[in-house]
Order: structure tokens, then C-alpha cells, then sequence
């Protein structure tokens, strides 16, 4: 609830290294992750803006704490498991707000591979629908 009533890191970042932008049809959720990475490959600062429900707003918020001041790869080792347990729990259907939100640091760092010329690493391919499922998956 903390991270829902005081979201960390919220806004823009004017000439951000790589910007994400997830979102679930299905619920509405949409996420946009900003990455400042410096010559180290070490995230300086990250902010994001969420359109959606508390899970979605205290994912992103979580998921931008677990990176900043963490290298790219560190980044990239993000899953949503981790940003639920750092929650300490989210309810079963608002598990694909965890997953959108690893999806938003996945795609900010593809972006920033892209933008330097070079090809984004496996990590970065995400599963469009994976939200989707998890949400499906839990009301079955």
C-alpha cells in the first residue's frame, strides 16, 4: 500500500537514454519507464508514469526502486516475481501489474540498446501477451 499511496520515482526524464511503454487492453494498465544509464551502463535515475488501477501505480513504483543505481544487466534480471516479493504480495488478480511493470524496464533497455546503434540482448524480448495471461491464468 505504501508504494501505491507514495509512489517513488513518478514523472518524466527530459532526454531519457531508453523509454518503455507496456500496456494490458484487457484491464486498461499502461506503463512508461524512463532510463538515465551512464557511460558505466549503471541506471542514474529512472522514473516512470502509469495510467491504472494501485497495483499497477505501486508496481512500477517497486520496479523503479529495484533498478536505480543498478547496471543494465542487473536490470534485465528483473522478473516480475521479484517486484511482487519486494511488495510483499500482490492479490492474484493484479499479478499482471507485476508483469507489465518487467516489461517496462525490458523494453526502456531495448530502447536504449536501439538508440546506440546496437541489438537489444534476448532479455529484452518480451511476451506482449504475458500480462494478459497471468490475468487469464488466474481466473481460470
Amino acid at each position: 500500500m505504501d508504494h501505491f499511496r507514495n509512489p517513488r520515482n513518478v514523472g518524466e526524464i527530459d532526454g531519457a537514454d531508453g523509454i518503455g511503454e507496456v500496456g494490458n487492453m484487457k484491464c486498461g494498465d499502461i506503463m512508461k519507464m524512463y532510463l538515465k544509464i551512464d557511460g558505466s551502463e549503471t541506471i542514474t535515475d529512472v522514473k516512470f508514469k502509469t495510467f491504472g488501477c494501485g497495483a499497477a501505480v505501486a508496481t512500477s513504483s517497486m520496479a523503479t526502486e529495484l533498478i536505480k543505481g543498478r547496471t543494465v544487466a542487473d536490470a534485465l534480471r528483473l522478473t516480475n516475481a521479484a517486484v511482487v516479493e519486494a511488495l510483499e504480495g500482490l492479490p492474484p488478480v493484479k499479478i499482471h501489474c507485476s508483469v507489465l511493470a518487467e516489461q517496462a524496464v525490458k523494453t526502456a533497455v531495448a530502447d536504449w540498446y536501439k538508440k546506440r546503434g546496437l541489438t537489444p540482448p534476448p532479455e529484452t524480448d518480451i511476451d506482449e501477451h504475458a500480462s494478459e495471461h497471468a490475468y487469464d491464468l488466474e481466473h481460470m
